[in-house]
């Protein structure tokens, strides 16, 4: 069996841990469960999805001694009669070293949907905190290697950031990923694309756990090559 085939079946075996993690967790430090609702449909039509649709996300975020875990998994209703269509996971470990200020970050981001498969990635690179006012940002360089059915050697650069603002009744958060990729993912066609993606959210906290609100999600050349996208969603979120 090719490598590629053989990381693609393991991961396959990893994503459905991850599923299965989310679902029966309750010890993590901080966790929450989104819902979206996506406008693309009504933004841009059928060109870029047959219907707007809800997003499932389970998010968790856990630090300890030895550095930081964060993962999400995304679940995309965009199936028929609005069936499950998509499932795409997140995992990734920030480790300690001491007063170091750079710590070693490793990543896993994969997906499966109906009838075909996200393509999985891992990388491996350099994380730093940092502190502005009321907000903490978190950025990193890394190595990203996509299992195309060509391999992809790529790098990302990502930077996120979080605030609890008005007594913490306001919470804004999110996130900007610049990456490359191989122009074509199945030929030989040499050259690279790069890819812009940021997800800004803003929360109103009714309740200590239960906030309204929305995510902006931004794109270039991400859904469709050399197109820009601004999608926003309305959403609930359920801190536990």
């Amino acid at each position: 069996m090719p490598p590629v085939f053989i990381i693609r079946f393991f991961m396959k075996k990893i994503l459905s841990t991850i599923v299965f993690c989310v679902l029966v967790s309750h010890v993590s430090i901080a966790q929450n469960l989104q819902l979206h609702y996506d406008f693309r449909n009504t933004l841009y039509g059928s060109s870029l999805s047959k219907t707007n649709y809800i997003t499932a996300t389970f998010e968790m975020f856990k630090p300890d001694k030895y550095g930081s875990t964060f993962m999400f998994v995304d679940f995309d209703f965009s199936g028929n009669k609005t069936n499950l269509g998509t499932i795409y996971a997140e995992i990734a470990r920030d480790i300690k070293i001491d007063s170091f200020p750079v710590m070693p970050h490793i990543e896993y981001n994969g997906g499966i949907g109906s009838g075909f498969v996200i393509d999985n990635a891992f990388l491996a690179g350099g994380s730093y905190n940092f502190d502005i006012g009321h907000f903490t940002f978190n950025t990193y360089l890394a190595y990203k290697l996509h299992t195309f059915e060509r391999l992809s050697h790529d790098i990302q650069w990502t930077l996120s950031w979080g605030a609890d603002l008005l007594s913490d009744r306001l919470t804004v958060s999110g996130f900007v990923d610049v990456w490359t990729e191989n122009l074509d993912r199945s030929s030989a066609i040499p050259g690279k694309k790069v890819i812009v993606l940021s997800e800004p959210q803003v929360w109103y906290n009714i309740f200590h756990n239960f906030s309204v609100g929305s995510e902006v999600k931004l794109s270039y050349n991400f859904l469709a090559d050399r197109k820009f996208y601004v999608i926003p969603t309305l959403a609930v979120k359920y801190t536990f």
